[in-house]
């Protein structure tokens, strides 16, 4: 009797332990893009999970123990869009007891990256699920940005007495932050991810409207795309220039002001550029990349970094745009600084990040989001590359037509 009593109390407890471990997901979230497709769980704890793919037809099915159904998890299935490139349809249900199956209908073969976050700033555990097509994209650049840019004389943008290159020159254009990571946070709520994401549109569309000029935007959407590859993107497409997009917070409402930076290859010339650097370069953990992942490329441009020449070019182009600028907005340093910013770390493409305005600033924030002020600035950093063409023509072919 005894001997029974005890084998009831054990079953009780593995039945009371399977219930406290038994979680409902906090959040989904669905983030398609031209070059991949993420899906991230998030919870409060941890996700034990097991994946595998099946064929005939493509399938990617994972298994979430200890997992419950729920809103957060209901929720992915109507985040899909049709126009996802990977996913066709979501389907989630219980497998088994303590197992909730997630299967993701793929419309062509993929090469999945799954991994997990520990929790960082305002997110708690993720699992994050990349779906990668199986041979890379012939460009690494976001395809929907057209090769050919619009006769100057057919836009309302096109400027009288823009100086005539020899060839045409090509500026990637940055949108900071994206996706999971969503940049800094205004004071009346906006996202530096969506502001920086409509500056870059405006000047995508003044650049290309120039003559024997184009522009392409390394994002076009609000997804995340790693430091590195952003650095990739741009040398893709024989870029001429690199301009990174950014509007940054403060702890103290009060601060104002625009800043130009370069990249440095000895250390930062403040303490604050210092401190914008790390943070900037902190994207990478919050977006989300997977540190198992090595990145070749990455680490070769980082050995290759014998670039003087390259930020003396960035420098001169920084200078340029930082005193356009200053024309219509209080300039927080009246000169360029320099620190270690990732995104700055092409070898061989003078490149600057922009940080148009202070978005923790209330008065920053407003303008920031008035169109008529996102045309102004655009203005400004358009007539600044011009200008430093114009002391700095391109007369040779693009320094990047040799193997990168």
């Amino acid at each position: 009797m005894l001997h029974a009593l005890l084998k009831i109390f054990l079953l009780c407890g593995l039945l009371m332990s399977g219930w406290a471990q038994a979680m409902q997901l906090s959040a989904t979230r669905l983030w398609p893009s031209p070059d991949y497709t993420r899906v991230t769980l998030e919870a409060r704890q941890p996700v034990s999970y097991k994946y595998f793919t099946l064929s005939n037809p493509d399938r990617l099915v994972i298994d979430l123990e200890g997992v419950e159904a729920g809103a957060a998890l209901d929720a992915l299935i109507g985040q899909l869009s049709a126009d996802d490139p990977f996913i066709g349809a979501i389907r989630v249900g219980m497998n088994r007891p303590g197992v909730m199956r997630l299967v993701l209908d793929l419309k062509t073969p993929v090469k999945p990256s799954v991994f997990q976050l520990q929790p960082l700033e305002q997110y708690g555990h993720r699992l994050v699920v990349d779906l990668y097509p199986l041979e890379a994209p012939e460009t690494a650049a976001n395809p929907a940005n057209p090769a050919t840019p619009p006769s100057a004389e057919a836009s309302p943008f096109a400027k009288a007495g823009v100086p005539q290159y020899a060839r045409l020159i090509t500026v990637a254009i940055d949108a900071g932050h994206g996706g999971e990571d969503p940049g800094a946070r205004g004071a009346n709520g906006s996202h530096e991810k969506d502001i920086t994401l409509a500056l870059a549109k405006k000047l995508k569309q003044k650049i290309d409207a120039q003559e024997n000029m184009r522009a392409v935007l390394i994002r076009d959407g609000d997804y995340f795309v790693p430091l590195a590859q952003r650095v990739t993107k741009a040398r893709a497409v024989k870029a001429d220039l690199f301009l990174s997009i950014h509007a940054d917070a403060f702890i103290k409402p009060h601060a104002r002001g625009s800043s130009v930076f370069a990249l440095s290859e000895n250390g930062a010339t403040s303490v604050a550029a210092r401190w914008l650097a790390k943070k900037e370069n902190d994207a990478d953990l919050v977006g989300g990349i997977n540190i198992d992942v090595k990145d070749p490329f990455l680490k070769r441009t980082l050995i290759d970094l014998s670039q003087t020449a390259t930020i003396n070019d960035s420098l001169k182009l920084g200078h340029s745009v930082l005193n356009e600028i200053g024309s219509i907005n209080t300039l927080h340093k009246s000169y360029v600084e320099q620190a270690g910013f990732a995104v700055l770390k092409a070898p061989d493409i003078p490149s600057i990040l922009i940080e148009t305005a202070f978005i923790s600033n209330p008065e920053e924030e407003k303008r920031l989001n008035d169109s008529g002020y996102q045309d102004k600035l655009v203005d400004a950093i358009v007539d600044g590359v011009l200008k430093y063409f114009d002391k700095h023509p391109l007369t040779a072919p693009s320094r990047l037509t040799r193997n990168p």
